[in-house]
């Protein structure tokens, strides 16, 4: 790893930290959590209190790379809409959003609209 992208993660990471320190995800509003790779993108709902993922949805899955790229804004639409019908499925309407220490711009944006368009309450 370059000094350059080890600075970057670095950032990330402390940022994350940070975000994290103020965002809790409970039974009632679980935290939609996101990760971003340069190939691929990772959404999970996860309830904090009890340590279980209650939704998820990948582009690592088969169907959506069957349908696509997964490092790119249509992917991340995809994904956002995905992961609000599997959440609303087991329940969940409403939750915080816990960028991962990414900036809210591009894929993770993208996520996020999708997902409120879809009917997940932010």
């Amino acid at each position: 790893m370059t000094k350059v992208a080890q600075k970057r993660r670095e950032g990330r990471l402390i940022r994350h930290r940070r975000v994290r320190k103020k965002i809790h995800g409970t039974a009632q509003r679980p935290r939609l959590a996101v990760y971003r790779s340069n190939k691929h993108l990772v959404l999970q709902v996860i309830d904090d209190d009890l340590g279980v993922t209650i939704a998820s949805a990948s582009s690592n899955e088969a169907t959506q790379r069957a349908a696509g790229r997964g490092s790119n804004v249509e992917a991340a639409t995809r994904l956002g809409q995905l992961v609000a019908e599997r959440a609303k499925a087991a329940g969940v309407d409403k939750v915080v959003f816990d960028r991962g220490g990414f900036a809210y711009h591009g894929r993770i944006a993208a996520v996020a609209t999708a997902a409120r368009e879809a009917g997940l309450e932010f």
